[in-house]
């Protein structure tokens, strides 16, 4: 998957402003790093699990 640059972000940026305007965007963002928080703190702890498994073994 090719890495975004500054003009991809900046369409997909007017693009979420024109869908949701102004007053949910932000919101939108918290929600979405939110999210993201989750997903790897997740992630962390599996990964921690699966390696404890394998090292008791």
């Amino acid at each position: 998957m090719p890495s975004l640059g500054l003009p991809e972000l900046v369409v997909i940026f007017f693009i979420a402003l024109l869908v949701f305007g102004p007053k949910k965007l932000p919101d939108m963002g918290r929600a979405l790093g939110t999210s993201i928080k989750e997903f790897k703190k997740a992630t962390k702890e599996i990964t921690k699990e699966l390696d404890e498994e394998e090292n008791s073994k």
